[in-house]
This record gives C-alpha cells, structure tokens and sequence, in this order.
C-alpha cells in the first residue's frame, strides 16, 4: 500500500481535550482516532462547528483526507481541539487563509478552563446551604 503524502498538521487544544490534525492527499475523507466523524460526533451542531475554518478559508477538501487523533476531556472540548488545530493545518497548508481565520477567532486558543474545587466546600461556586441557627 502506498504511503499518502502529507500536506501539512497543526495541533489544537480546548479545556483538557488536546487534537493532531493532519492533512493528507485522499478523496475528501474525515478520521477520527480510526472512525469516520459521523460515527465519532453523532451531532450534526459539533460537526458545523469544528468545520469552521474550512468554511472562512474557502479551502479546497475534495482532494484532501483529514486524519484526527483527538484524546483528553469531552465530546464539546474535542470538537473545540479538531476546530484549532484544523485552522492552524489550514494555515500551514496555505499563509493566505491566516488572516481570516485570525479575524473568526478560529487560530485562538479557548483558554477557559473548569473552576478548581475549593477546600470545605461541595463544588467550585457552591457553598454549603446557610443556617440562621
């Protein structure tokens, strides 16, 4: 079998979820960890979502595959991770798509993180109920 030749990666990252995107020469398929990305996000919200940058970009995907190795945190934060590392791909593929994507907020890392637990208390925000007497 031959090898496919790679076009260009970038990495993604959101909450704990962390994505390697790579683009390769194919027919326009979509790999997530080894299965297609109907099967790995069922919901066609995540799905336009993490298609973004493809969308602003304008790039050409018939004659690319997009390899994903995604791990780490939940559905939503992965699709957040494929999402950023898809539009630094895409900027890596081609400098031109750059300044759009920049303009989107898709080459800008989410950086909001889940609250700590605070100590003697039941969650980050929640404090025990309070009692006159």
């Amino acid at each position: 079998m031959a090898t496919k030749k790679a076009i260009s990666a970038g990495t993604g990252r959101r909450k704990t979820a962390t994505a390697r995107v790579n683009l390769v020469e194919g027919k326009g398929q979509w790999m997530v960890n080894g299965v297609a990305l109907e099967a790995y996000l069922p919901s066609e919200a995540l799905r336009d979502y993490l298609k973004q940058p493809i969308a602003i970009s304008g790039y050409d995907m018939a004659n690319v595959d997009v390899i994903i190795f995604a791990k780490g945190g939940g559905i939503s934060g992965q699709a957040g991770a494929i999402r950023h590392g898809l539009a630094r791909a895409l900027v890596a593929a081609d400098e031109s798509t750059r300044a759009a994507l920049k303009k989107a907020g898709c080459m800008t890392r989410d950086s909001r993180m889940k609250e700590r637990k605070k100590p003697g208390q039941p969650g980050a925000r929640k404090r025990f109920q309070f009692s006159k007497r």
